[in-house]
């Protein structure tokens, strides 16, 4: 196993595994504003996860053709060289995406404290009224 490939997994092995806390501060979060900050993890590294899995190690080129027209040689060098936009383009969505449920999300957590008085899950679910 060469040390590209082992950086390789280790990034991958490092991403599961802070998705896998997050998920954990989701479901066992005794306060609403640490499941908010779990799950603004656990959407950044959902991100940082997608941009590893386009990304291509080794040399890297930009997704844009040398030549106006190219010959079916550089098309085959191009694709299998060329970093993949796709991921990219997805990501940048999920991120306004992401701020968004997460502003609003926020704003319920404001108005949940402001009926309350708490933020604790169990208290919350304790009170009748």
């Amino acid at each position: 196993m060469s040390i590209e490939t082992f950086f390789q997994l280790y990034g991958y092995a490092a991403l599961i595994v802070i998705i896998a806390i997050s998920l954990y501060g989701i479901v066992r979060g005794a306060s609403l504003i640490k499941k908010l900050i779990a799950l603004t993890i656990l959407g950044d590294t959902a991100n940082a996860f997608m941009i590893y899995l386009g990304f291509r190690f080794g040399r890297q080129y930009p997704p844009v053709l040398p030549t106006l027209k190219p010959t079916p040689e550089q098309i085959a060098w191009f694709t299998s060289v060329a970093v993949d936009p796709v991921p990219q383009c997805l990501v940048i969505t999920a991120i306004v995406i992401n701020m968004a449920i997460t502003m609003f999300l926020a704003f319920l957590i404001i108005q949940t404290y402001r009926l309350y008085g708490t933020t604790m899950v169990k208290r919350i679910t304790k009170l009748k009224g």
